[in-house]
């Protein structure tokens, strides 16, 4: 079988889909606007189209290869929420197990009202539980917020650095110390609530977070490029990182012959601090699409990644109700939040080509990927471009996807 008709066979079409790398070389690779690209789109776990274009190493001309490694940052909470959910279905851990029966420390956390440090605070309305730290309805914040006098604090005692002087366990002491922004379940904040997943993932198996992950996930799924630094023998494959400049050009942000990322880091984020291939994280969404389980591996079950893949915002709200964040890896409008990833549930609302319960996520360096469970399509893209909301790019794909897809369910 040749690849149009491969392609057709699908529901896609061949001659659609070629859109897609004529429109990112057109608008973001050829203008400088973008360093190399790569875009890797599945039906039912079958590949059907793969863009590879320009250089992961614009400075010194390397071009970039279906195998280069990437910084995901933010796609990192995922894998973190789907490690977490593993426990959950053993019955180590519960979704309304108060977060303060598993971190003691927390259990007399206030919520702000006044104060620079040290705060005023008021008792929460009710205690935190897990679920508010899968759906970032917790209470904490990230430090790039620049929204209140807690964000401001975070920066000052520079919470969750990978590369910095704490570890888990230090960043739970640090937390121990502040008030929440906000009573739990109140609101929707992006937030450092992954982090505290990947601390308590690590707390119950009595392990390092990158060993459990490895475990319970990269090994399983064969992820093997999928990690928290950059071993000797990814190096070579290993992608520069780009701020984007206000004239739309790109300026140098990490090197990638003398990057940070090739070290163990101090602190193991679980909310943004894997690197991986779009390969690797293909198998991950490819393992989601199937309900929990890829090629023989079953890491969670269908009932488990319907309940992750559901919307879990308090009554039922969308993230343009209930968001106080500054900042997100997500448009709002008809999208919920389930437990480590956006959800479509009123897809009308998003204005864009999208499925009933389509669930996504992306990263600060402008990387995306998003599972359709309605037609089984998986898609991964990867760049490294900071910040992400820098150009419209995952809302663009997903229309030039649609607009190719004939067959649907």
């Amino acid at each position: 079988m040749n690849q149009i008709t491969r392609i057709k066979a699908s529901g896609f079409s061949a001659e659609r889909l070629a859109r897609i790398d004529r429109f990112l070389e057109a608008k973001y690779v050829g203008p400088g606007k973008m360093p190399g690209v790569q875009f890797l789109l599945a039906r039912n776990g079958e590949t059907v189209h793969q863009t590879v274009l320009s250089d992961r190493d614009v400075e010194r001309g390397t071009k970039l290869t279906a195998d280069t490694v990437f910084r995901i940052y933010s796609m990192t909470k995922p894998v973190t929420a789907v490690a977490l959910m593993t426990f959950v279905e053993e019955g180590l851990i519960a979704l309304d197990d108060p977060v303060a029966k598993h971190i003691p420390a927390w259990k007399d956390l206030g919520v702000f009202s006044a104060g620079t440090g040290p705060f005023l605070t008021t008792p929460p309305a009710r205690p935190m539980q897990v679920v508010d730290l899968l759906r970032h309805t917790s209470g904490l914040t990230y430090d790039f917020q620049n929204r209140t006098n807690l964000d401001a604090a975070y920066r000052k005692l520079k919470i969750c650095q990978p590369h910095g002087e704490v570890d888990l366990d230090g960043m739970i002491e640090q937390l121990a110390a502040l008030p929440l922004d906000f009573s739990p379940g109140e609101a929707w904040n992006y937030s450092i609530s992954t982090d505290i997943c990947g601390y308590l993932v690590q707390k119950l198996a009595g392990k390092p977070l990158s060993q459990v992950l490895a475990e319970r996930i990269f090994q399983p799924l064969k992820m093997a490029d999928t990690g928290f630094f950059v071993r000797e023998d990814q190096k070579a494959r290993f992608a520069a990182c780009y701020n984007a400049t206000p004239a739309g050009g790109l300026k140098l942000q990490d090197d990638p012959t003398d990057s940070p990322y090739f070290n163990p880091p101090k602190l193991e984020s679980g909310g943004g601090g894997l690197v991986s291939t779009a390969a690797d994280y293909m198998a991950f969404a490819n393992m989601l699409v199937n309900g929990g389980e890829l090629d023989g591996a079953r890491i969670l079950s269908p009932m488990t990644v319907r309940l992750m893949a559901s919307n879990h915002l308090p009554g039922g709200q969308d993230l343009t109700e209930l968001s106080r964040s500054l900042f997100s890896e997500s448009t709002n409008a008809g999208v919920g939040f389930g437990l480590g990833f956006a959800v479509v549930f009123d897809p009308p609302k998003t204005l864009i080509p999208c499925s009933m319960g389509e669930f996504y996520w992306g990263g600060a360096a402008s990387t995306a990927f998003w599972v359709d469970p309605v037609d089984k399509v998986t898609a991964v893209f990867m760049t490294q471009l900071l910040p992400s909301s820098t150009y419209p790019i995952r809302r663009e794909l997903r229309t030039l996807v649609y607009s190719a897809l004939m067959e649907t369910a």
